[in-house]
């Protein structure tokens, strides 16, 4: 497939912003996809009250200037020098500001706060909800559409912005007021950055951006008239939506001191599955960062699922639409860093040495659900723990078996796409700081059965935020030549021991279950 518009550019560089929760990082790549600069500054995150998670929306853009013109400077180039930029955003992160003065009317709530858990409740538990899901059921009896199916088990989440945007209405009337007189405008981190970095001139946003909201239907490819008037919110503030490779505007030199052309917006995991050249039915990416995040690509239509999995448009390219099937476990790097704060672990990779200092972990399993469990089990009730300790449990032991159970997570979001899916799965690539530990990485592949590769690059949504910008910019003609560009690091072959783990897996599993609805009486 070709894309792009416009002359090969061989001799410049491209840009890529990517802004998480903890940190704005700006990678600038060369023609090869080689990384020549970079550049970071670790977030301002506001905690106002317990459970809320903030961040200043004004001093966010000032901090994207300083990155972006210290990566260019740190490349010993110019801003002429760079042919476009890439950017991409953690999702789930909104803010609403006033169209005339462009002001925020409150701080960038992300993805992690929990300050509307309670809306999340009483919703889950209405019986607007309920008759919803019993339609839904109703409608699947007759029509047998999976869509339907997954309609009739569909729940609100506190990570999607749905609640939380409900929320800030129902507290601020004003804004409601200001949104019918066509003034209140919403966006993700990603469109409010696009905002201010084109001049307050761009409301937009892409599709993987929106569809990761939970406002938005990617069975009809638009923001969702269903929810937002199933909860009054007004779809007059919400940004037009465009592809996530082609033309968002030129940067304001009075913003951020250049003018260049923006030609590329994704949301993170979509972007480091870009970045994998996952652009395959049936390839797989797992990133393994703070949380583990499994993606499939399912090709041009979004796959509805019954088991907790979250259909999302990986990428839209003129008319292409590639769809993702995406499975979380919340608890993966925090779990690491959990086990170092209390003196288990030194450092990430080195916990394999500790771990593979005994044959086995000695009877003991470990649940990683310091934030509930995701699917397939799907139980925000669950509770961390150790089972099966005995007295002669060593600290190596508990270092493997919490190891193992970041494996474990992952072959069970597996199982589940490949099950739910019946979509075989070509090829598993990895990424994110916990899949630096090789014990972790050789245990899924032995669990899975599958080659699992390990990109040479760091951040690969960072990767995949340039490649969009380069096929848009002309830097690269085709997705066939950013596959020849792929760099491995390692590549892990499984080895024959399913037969001897799968009693081990069972009675993980049977720890999980013991671990269900602690909560429950709360």
């Amino acid at each position: 497939m070709q894309l792009g518009g416009g002359d090969q550019i061989c001799d410049k560089f491209i840009l890529s912003l990517d802004v998480g929760t903890t940190n704005i990082k700006a990678h600038i790549y060369d023609k090869s996809g080689a990384l020549k600069s970079s550049f970071a500054k670790r977030q301002h995150v506001l905690h106002p009250r317990p459970g809320w998670c903030e961040l200043d929306p004004e001093l966010l853009i000032k901090d994207i200037r300083e990155v972006c013109n210290e990566c260019i400077k740190g490349a010993a180039l110019t801003p002429d020098d760079i042919a476009s930029i890439g950017i991409t955003c953690m999702r789930a992160t909104f803010v609403t500001w006033d169209r005339e003065t462009n002001k925020p009317f409150h701080n960038l709530i992300t993805w992690q706060d929990l300050r509307a858990a309670d809306y999340v409740s009483t919703w889950n538990q209405s019986l607007t909800l309920r008759g919803l899901n019993v339609g839904a059921k109703v409608l699947h009896t007759i029509f047998r559409q999976r869509r339907h199916l997954a309609a009739s088990v569909l729940k609100f989440m506190s990570s999607q912005v749905t609640m939380r945007l409900l929320w800030v209405l129902d507290k601020y009337p004003e804004i409601r007021q200001l949104a019918a007189e066509g003034r209140a405008m919403f966006g993700g981190t990603e469109t409010w950055i696009l905002w201010n970095l084109t001049g307050f001139n761009n409301h937009v946003t892409d599709y993987s951006c929106a569809s990761a909201t939970g406002l938005f239907d990617p069975f009809q490819m638009e923001w969702s008239s269903i929810v937002c008037n199933l909860l009054n919110i007004p779809l007059s503030i919400f940004p037009k939506i465009m592809d996530t490779s082609g033309k968002f505007g030129d940067t304001s030199p009075s913003v951020i001191g250049f003018r260049l052309p923006i030609n590329a917006v994704v949301a993170d995991q979509q972007g480091a599955m870009f970045g994998h050249c996952c652009f395959d039915v049936g390839d797989v990416k797992c990133t393994m960062g703070t949380g583990t995040f499994l993606n499939l690509n399912t090709g041009s239509k979004p796959h509805a699922s019954v088991a907790g999995l979250y259909p999302i448009v990986g990428w839209k390219i003129g008319s292409q639409v590639v769809f993702l099937a995406e499975g979380l476990c919340s608890d993966t790097g925090t779990v690491l860093e959990w086990a170092r704060s209390i003196g288990l672990i030194d450092d990430i990779k080195e916990s394999s040495q500790v771990a593979e200092s005994v044959s086995d972990s000695g009877g003991v399993y470990f649940v990683n659900a310091f934030s509930g469990l995701q699917a397939p089990f799907n139980d925000d009730k669950a509770v961390p723990a150790f089972m099966g300790m005995t007295l002669e449990t060593g600290k190596a032991h508990l270092v493997r078996a919490m190891l193992e159970a970041l494996a474990f997570r992952f072959k069970a979001l597996y199982e589940t796409a490949l099950k739910e899916t019946c979509i075989p799965f070509s090829m598993v690539r990895v990424d994110g700081g916990v899949s630096s530990n090789d014990f972790v990485v050789q245990l899924m592949s032995d669990l899975v059965d599958q080659s699992i590769e390990r990109n040479q690059h760091g951040d690969m949504s960072c990767l995949g935020a340039a490649y969009l910008a380069g096929l848009a910019s002309g830097m690269w003609s085709s997705m066939d030549e950013l596959r020849d560009m792929q760099q491995c690091d390692k590549r892990f072959e499984p080895r024959p021991k399913w037969s001897q783990l799968k009693l081990h897996y069972r009675q993980w599993e049977n720890a999980i279950h013991r671990t269900q609805n602690w909560y429950s009486s709360n």
